[in-house]
């Protein structure tokens, strides 16, 4: 069983910085893609952001610039840092594994439970 756990999230004043870290644990072979998604109240999930096992970063047009992505591929981790962040930047931040090898699974998806992300103007 592979779980995703995030941390980090909180309350900010519009202009500061947070940094986002999720781990997932279990027997885990390999992991393709690593990534954020977002979703505030009344709209759709977005990506935010994602690397490859390869180190290949995508990025939301919206924070491109001001939101970095990194991953430890030995330690089945990735990090958010999010810097001048603005209250459109606030929602419930999610952690994701696709294409997730394990010795029970091959290619499988998972998620995390999400972390609150808060921007005050």
């Amino acid at each position: 069983q592979v779980q995703l756990v995030e941390s980090g999230g909180g309350l900010v004043q519009a202009g500061g910085s947070l940094r986002l870290s999720c781990a997932a644990s279990g027997i885990i072979f390999s992991i393709n893609t690593m990534g954020w998604f977002r979703q505030a109240p009344g709209k759709q999930r977005e990506l935010v952001a994602s690397v490859t096992s390869g180190g290949s970063a995508n990025y939301a047009d919206s924070v491109k610039g001001r939101f970095t992505i990194s991953r430890d591929n030995a330690k089945n981790t990735i990090d958010l840092q999010m810097n001048t962040l603005k209250p459109e930047d606030t929602a419930v931040y999610y952690c994701s594994a696709h294409g997730v090898r394990t010795i029970a699974t091959y290619l499988s998806d998972y998620w995390g439970q999400g972390t609150q992300v808060t921007v005050s103007s």
